[in-house]
């Protein structure tokens, strides 16, 4: 199975505190560790407003991770997300192998 680049951004709930935000984050890094892939950086944005009210809150916490694995545990980091409490909402796209070179994150599989 090909090794592919992916960009997960994470929105925590305003009212969760820095201990619960990095509980997620720490997770989701395991389960992408879990099965051989890597982590490369995890950019915390903070908190920011939202364009419109989510479960009747106005802001969140963004994290954005780039994952580099095979993507057998990908349905599984999803599942978690999607059952997690203190997650608002999050996304998981594949990179274009084009932008993961330009970012180094292929360079050794690719």
């Amino acid at each position: 199975m090909p090794t592919r680049a992916y960009e997960l951004m994470i929105i925590v709930d305003q009212d969760a505190d820095d201990a619960a935000n990095r509980a997620v984050i720490e997770r989701v890094k395991e389960m992408v560790a879990a099965d051989g892939g890597t982590t490369p950086t995890v950019d915390n944005w903070g908190r920011r407003r939202f364009a419109y009210p989510i479960n009747k809150k106005n802001e969140g916490t963004y994290t954005v991770l780039e994952i580099v694995t095979e993507a057998p545990n990908l349905d599984e980091i999803d599942r978690f997300l999607r059952l997690a409490d203190d997650v608002v909402r999050h996304k998981l796209i594949r990179l274009p192998d084009q932008e993961a070179a330009r970012r180094g994150l292929l360079s050794a599989a690719g």
